[in-house]
């Protein structure tokens, strides 16, 4: 038992055996040096006597044997020695002791050349200062801290897990090389999108390379496995160029690229998004005016409901429909809606009124005018004509009212690839109208019986899409596979609400994430869940030291982890499906490009080709056309209206 009284006896069993290491020593030297002492007068007889005795022992004869005997009892009473640890003491402070030590002791004898008093006071001085190094040595090896604790300051070996390293690939899968730690070995792994049809959300914020390790791969790898694409490029041309040269390696003669840039006339295409083949009913007007209306005046998006919303919504709403209705659609364009917004009142209300279709929606406008409540008619109408108004210029009335193609992209008779230029610069203006291509190519894309296709949007936030959620939800049946990119959570948030924000966030099924910090950083980091961790706690009184380990559940990716990631650093979660099941769905790594290989093909990209030449009188002509068609229709049917009165 450890009890005080067995302590005690142990430390004079070991305080015995050091004396007993010294004594021999001691004894050892006056033999070896007798003849030394006797010339000095130093000799005593019963010393003599007791060395005599002593000398007739076998390790006596031998200097070494003596020596060997006393450090073998000065390692015996060092074994039991205590001292309090020392987190400062190290490995070279002791050698420091013990190395010298050792050397002195053990070479000291070769001092016993002769026997003259001055080699034999050096012999005693050399073998007594080791034996006191060795001594210092030897105590300091109790007080040393053997038991460490880890030097993983911030936790990393605790926090890597295993991932997937396995390559899955299917029809439609996405690939993306890449490379993690695990406990402190680097290890090559794959971030297997084996089923995109779930939507991909990447996050990021500027420079963490979403677009460089990330979205141009989802780009050339479902362009080279056959998917139809619509692309809206925010910093246009990064993206496009990418998509144009992966379909021109494609070779593929049946899908054809189109694109729409309102800055460069000579390099876009003509597409009406309101095209009256698609437009079935009022409710594909009420999607399309809701959407451009929206899209204009963003901090409408967190009112909608609101009665000073929803009039402007429903007035443009009607005039779309009318235009629609007019001629089997003949002038239904978005240009054409915006100049007839501008008409007189009377005159405009009284070309309305010629519809029935839509007598509901122009009810509450008329009967307004009527009653000469002006303030009130101003108030519902004009924030529609005075946001319209900002998308009446030349460039725009050219590009939207043409018909190069069509919005259905999967179209299995004629597949396309689609992309949209934005332009920071323009993005007020801009994106309303980039919104309403989304919208109504969406509404054509999300329908059964089609081609694969790929929809991806750099920088998301930037437009408007009303029901992105809808899409994400019912596009997997339909083989649709969404990409969005955004900087933060915050930034979906401001654009399009909460409530919005949200379910986007809660109904992607893949997720990769760069560097983000904030609310954004700690939801992810609850996503990717948690991991058993080890915990190593030590304990240092002057008697003993403890140290004690355990487990517990931590978080996978701490949000700190998340808000310090590298670029090209990347954590997320992928979704698998039946016929794949991934067991490692999280993953935390640096994902591989091959950048001398990327720069190469760069190097070697066509450039956008220019379309047709276009030239400023052409642009005017087409929309002083506009103007006058507008004129046209409302003096046709004023016209027709006074000939039957």
């Amino acid at each position: 038992m450890n009890t005080g009284e067995n302590l005690q006896g142990l430390r004079q069993v070991l305080d015995f055996t050091r004396l007993l290491s010294l004594a021999v020593l001691l004894l050892h030297g006056y033999i070896v040096c007798h003849a030394a002492f006797r010339d000095l007068d130093l000799t005593h007889p019963l010393i003599d006597r007791v060395a005599w005795n002593a000398a007739q022992v076998s390790f006596f004869q031998e200097p070494w044997r003596a020596k060997a005997a006393a450090g073998l009892l000065l390692g015996i009473s060092l074994l039991g020695a205590r001292g309090k640890k020392d987190e400062r003491l190290g490995y070279r402070q002791l050698l420091a002791y013990l190395l010298p030590g050792g050397l002195l002791y053990s070479a000291s004898h070769l001092l016993l050349v002769s026997p003259a008093t001055r080699v034999a006071g050096a012999y005693l001085g050399t073998t007594l200062l080791g034996y006191l190094l060795l001594l210092a040595g030897g105590t300091r090896c109790s007080r040393l801290l053997w038991q460490r604790l880890s030097a993983d300051i911030f936790n990393r070996h605790n926090q890597s897990f295993p991932q997937e390293e396995r390559l899955l690939e299917n029809s439609y899968s996405v690939n993306l090389p890449a490379e993690y730690t695990l406990k402190g070995k680097v290890r090559r792994s794959w971030i297997n999108l084996i089923n995109p049809f779930r939507a991909l959300l990447v996050i990021g914020t500027p420079g963490a390379g979403k677009s460089y390790f990330v979205i141009q791969h989802v780009i050339t790898q479902h362009i080279a496995k056959g998917f139809s694409l619509f692309l809206y490029d925010f910093k246009y041309d990064d993206l496009t160029r990418i998509a144009y040269n992966a379909l021109l390696r494609q070779q593929d003669e049946k899908r054809k690229f189109y694109l729409i840039n309102f800055d460069d006339l000579a390099r876009t295409h003509r597409c009406n998004p309101l095209d009256p083949v698609s437009m079935t009913d009022i409710t594909d007007a009420t999607e399309a005016s809701r959407t451009i209306m929206l899209g204009l005046n963003r901090e409408w998006i967190k009112k909608q409901g609101d009665f000073f919303v929803e009039s402007p919504i429903n007035f443009v709403t009607a005039i779309i429909w009318f235009l629609r209705r007019y001629q089997e659609g003949r002038y239904c364009t978005l240009p054409h809606v915006i100049e007839l917004m501008q008409t007189d009142y009377a005159e405009l209300f009284a070309v309305l009124r010629t519809e029935p279709e839509i007598e509901v929606l122009i009810n509450p406008f008329v009967s307004a005018f009527e009653h000469e409540a002006m303030e009130q008619l101003e108030g519902q109408v004009a924030s529609a004509k005075i946001s319209m108004a900002r998308l009446a210029s030349p460039q725009l009335y050219y590009v939207l009212s043409g018909n190069d193609f069509t919005l259905d992209l999967n179209n299995p008779q004629a597949p396309k690839v689609i992309c949209l230029a934005g332009n920071p610069q323009k993005q007020q203006v801009y994106g309303a109208v980039l919104s309403l291509y989304v919208s109504r190519a969406i509404k054509l894309v999300n329908q059964k019986g089609r081609l694969p296709s790929s929809l991806v949007f750099d920088e998301f936030p930037t437009i408007y899409f009303n029901g992105i959620d809808s899409l994400i939800a019912t596009a997997r049946s339909n083989r649709v596979a969404t990409t969005l990119a955004v900087q933060d959570y915050s930034q979906l948030k401001k654009d399009y609400g909460r409530e919005q924000a949200e379910v986007v966030m809660n109904i992607v099924g893949n997720i990769i994430s760069g560097q983000v910090s904030g609310e954004t950083a700690r939801q992810l980091s609850e996503r990717f869940g948690k991991i058993v961790q080890e915990r190593q706690s030590l304990s240092i009184n002057s008697s003993d030291t403890s140290v004690s380990r355990s487990t517990q559940l931590d978080a996978a990716v701490p949000p700190a982890t998340i808000a310090s990631l590298s670029s090209g650093e990347f954590v997320g979660i992928v979704a698998d499906e039946p016929a794949c099941p991934i067991r490692l769905k999280a993953f935390h790594a640096t994902i591989l490009n091959d950048h001398q290989a990327i720069a190469r093909e760069e190097k070697r990209y066509c450039p956008i080709p220019q379309i047709r030449q276009v030239d400023p009188d052409t642009v005017q002509r087409q929309y002083r056309q506009v103007k006058q068609e507008v004129r046209d229709i409302i003096s046709s049917i004023l016209t027709k209206g006074s000939s039957h009165s």
